[in-house]
């Protein structure tokens, strides 16, 4: 068993410190532990990665890379590869809140058009009597109580607090979408699931633009779609042959400052400014005047109110209701594990 040294734990733990990063922030923590540019050091850097997941599978965790389908970046993340009941024993989710977020997966995962996101109505709109199974793996009418009082206040509260942890994010046209961090942790539980994959690079396509061909059930995702067209300037459908037209896509992930990231005053202000609104505040304004104007698809009448799924269009399509969910920590951090009941 390999011993690492302060440089290979100063990595692990800015990653169980501050989250995942990307590949820019990882790539300057490398550089300024050892001294080298991972771009013109890349076995080094590769090297130092294959040392710290040789040792960190003996506790179930993995350093693992992904893409965020919603801005094309690379991000770095520690994820844990078992689901047990000790993993259960961090969380800092209430049991509703594990339920309103397996609930948001589900639909942003089973969208036929592959959008990527829930409308903020449709999010708070959710009912959670629909996630609660009996032994048989039906849907129950016993509904715990704790369901039935999650209110859309707390509701609201939990979509912030998902974001914030980086499980969710918003969308420039303030819809909400997969974050970074169920990108990481959930990476085989879309496989298994029958999320369709990207054509090109394999990973999940919940986010990704289908053939023109309606017939075709190909996808590929945005940043791969651009990558080919770039190389080759006009790209057909490799299963189909039908010409694609590439236009890049128009809501990425906004990302929220993290209050611990904040830089602490010493002292406070002699002459503080007026306070400015909190992003919470403003999110809850907009899904207000949202609501008010009935600009969400929940408001809509025939076939544009009912969100599609794949499991409605494609038999071969996995229905995810029958997957149980549970948050797991370690050194403080948490981590998403889905699993199979």
């Amino acid at each position: 068993m390999a011993v690492l040294s302060w440089k290979h734990h100063t990595l692990i733990q800015s990653l169980l410190e501050r989250g995942p990063l990307t590949e820019k922030e990882f790539h300057l923590i490398f550089t300024g532990i050892t001294g080298q540019n991972p771009g013109t050091h890349q076995g080094k850097f590769n090297d130092y990665l294959l040392k710290i997941n040789r040792e960190l599978s003996y506790v179930q965790l993995d350093l693992r890379a992904c893409r965020d389908p919603y801005d094309g970046r690379v991000y770095f993340g520690v994820v844990n590869n078992v689901s047990d009941d000790q993993s259960k024993l961090g969380t800092k989710y209430s049991v509703p809140q594990i339920a309103f977020f397996k609930a948001i997966v589900e639909t942003i995962a089973q969208d036929v058009t592959a959008e990527g996101t829930i409308c903020n109505l449709d999010a708070l709109n959710i009912k959670l009597e629909n996630q609660v199974l009996n032994s048989s793996g039906s849907q129950s009418q016993d509904v715990p109580a704790a369901f039935k009082n999650f209110t859309m206040s707390h509701k609201e509260k939990t979509l912030d607090q998902l974001v914030k942890d980086k499980w969710l994010c918003y969308t420039e046209d303030d819809n909400i979408g997969l974050g970074v961090r169920s990108i990481l942790d959930l990476r085989s539980w879309f496989h298994n699931a029958g999320v369709p994959s990207c054509q090109v690079c394999n990973e999940a396509g919940f986010k990704a633009k289908l053939c023109p061909n309606d017939g075709c059930v190909v996808r590929i995702h945005h940043y791969c779609l651009k990558k080919r067209f770039s190389q080759k300037g006009v790209l057909v459908c490799p299963s189909c042959e039908t010409q694609w037209q590439y236009q890049p896509p128009k809501a990425e992930p906004i990302e929220v400052e993290n209050e611990e990231t904040e830089p602490v005053q010493s002292q406070p202000s002699s002459n503080p400014g007026p306070s400015q609104p909190s992003l919470r505040s403003k999110r809850k304004r907009q899904r207000l005047n949202d609501a008010e104007t009935a600009g969400c698809s929940s408001q809509e009448s025939g076939a544009n109110r009912k969100r599609v799924t794949r499991s409605s269009a494609h038999p071969s399509f996995r229905v995810f209701r029958g997957l149980g969910i549970s948050f797991g920590s370690f050194s403080n951090n948490v981590y998403l594990l889905i699993r199979s009941v």
